[in-house]
């Protein structure tokens, strides 16, 4: 179960299927974090990449403040699934686009496609650090952040994650957010 904090939805409360083996951020962290972004962003003109979506806790709470262009790449269909037929329940199915698949494999098939204002990635608490290390690698050396854009990694807060493009970590609990500015030779618009 989680809660959409802000906007459209706000209040609206979403119950995952019990079976489903999750962990959405919780409603502090995510309000922390979208202080944070709204400060910076609007969220009505933004593109936004949500990685290892989940059961789309954080995609949800992009459309429900008005973002028009999300993008959730998850690998279990049944996650999924649920994200579409709750996008839909919600009307915001044109607002959300579900792409099945495997994090780094979607993130080399799609490379130079198309940049993101924001970049979420919340992978599995149990992923090795060096995935993290290719994670960001992956986004950041592909063009995936718009040069005034962010890649934001939640990740447990006693881990450390070491980086030219890391601005800022937040800490909320055992939860953290490291943000990465995009690379500074990705200055021409896309």
């Amino acid at each position: 179960m989680f809660r959409i904090i802000s906007g459209k939805w706000k209040a609206k409360k979403i119950a995952a299927p019990k079976n489903f083996d999750v962990r959405p951020t919780t409603d502090f962290a995510k309000e922390a974090l979208f202080s944070i972004l709204e400060n910076k962003y609007d969220m009505q003109s933004i593109a936004v990449l949500d990685l290892f979506a989940g059961i789309g806790s954080i995609t949800f709470e992009f459309a429900s403040r008005g973002c028009q262009d999300v993008t959730s790449v998850e690998l279990n269909p049944k996650h999924t699934s649920f994200i579409n037929s709750t996008a839909s329940e919600l009307d915001m199915s044109l607002q959300i686009n579900v792409q099945r698949g495997d994090v780094f494999d979607w993130l080399k098939k799609f490379r130079n496609k198309k940049s993101f204002e924001i970049v979420f990635s919340d992978a599995p608490f149990e992923m090795e650090e060096k995935k993290y290390y290719e994670l960001l690698s992956l986004v950041l050396n592909n063009k995936f952040v718009k040069p005034n854009g962010i890649l934001i990694v939640e990740h447990q807060s006693r881990m450390k994650l070491e980086h030219p493009n890391l601005i800022d970590t937040r800490k909320y609990g055992n939860v953290s957010f490291s943000f990465f500015e995009a690379n500074k030779d990705d200055n021409q618009e896309i």
